[in-house]
């Protein structure tokens, strides 16, 4: 079916959604974010990326499908048991995992340091935004996800998503589009 990318997914991604729901892991990436964030990761050639949130690395598979040969990912989680699957899985030159709270390896980097940010945890999203988007490179690209309703999201939630979107929509240094799609994106570019 048309707008229905998991058929084009990279080979470890079927192995890698197999455990994720044998693990019981209900925050994972779905395949439609998948296929975007490949394509972002595609746009920035010899780029440097990072992905706050490894999880179990379904989103990760993605984003190394995206890279040229000089591109280079790093993926941080706070959760040994999760980011597990995808170091199984996920074996690449260019992917390197740090098991950190995202918090501390944010405030730890130097500022501008990266192409793409995929935001997938709290740290990065919902706290330490403003030193998160500090990361970002001019012409760098901030990516969100689940920002439509969720079934997992805690009582209360919606308010936190909506003041996030409004602290974006009116950063002086984004352009960002919302995009009603998947599990709901935002993508905002670093002026």
């Amino acid at each position: 079916m048309f707008g229905d990318n998991a058929h084009a997914a990279p080979p470890a991604w079927a192995a890698i959604q197999a455990r994720t729901a044998a693990l019981g892991f209900d925050m994972p990436s779905e395949a439609n974010t998948g296929a975007l964030l490949r394509l972002l990761a595609a746009s920035k050639p010899g780029g440097w990326l990072l992905e706050l949130g490894t999880g179990t690395g379904l989103a990760t598979t993605w984003l190394l499908a995206g890279l040229d040969a000089g591109a280079r990912l790093v993926s941080v989680d706070v959760d040994a048991v999760v980011q597990d699957v995808a170091r199984e899985h996920l074996k690449n030159e260019r992917l390197r995992f740090v098991l950190a709270d995202g918090l501390d390896y944010v405030r730890s980097a130097p500022p501008a340091s990266f192409d793409l940010i995929f935001a997938d945890a709290w740290p990065g999203k919902y706290e330490a935004l403003d030193q998160t988007l500090a990361l970002l490179k001019r012409g760098g690209l901030y990516v969100i996800d689940d920002m439509l309703p969720q079934p997992n999201w805690p009582e209360g939630h919606q308010a936190r998503v909506d003041a996030l979107v409004e602290r974006l929509d009116n950063h002086p240094d984004l352009v960002v589009t919302r995009i009603a799609w998947a599990s709901g994106l935002i993508i905002a570019a670093r002026r």
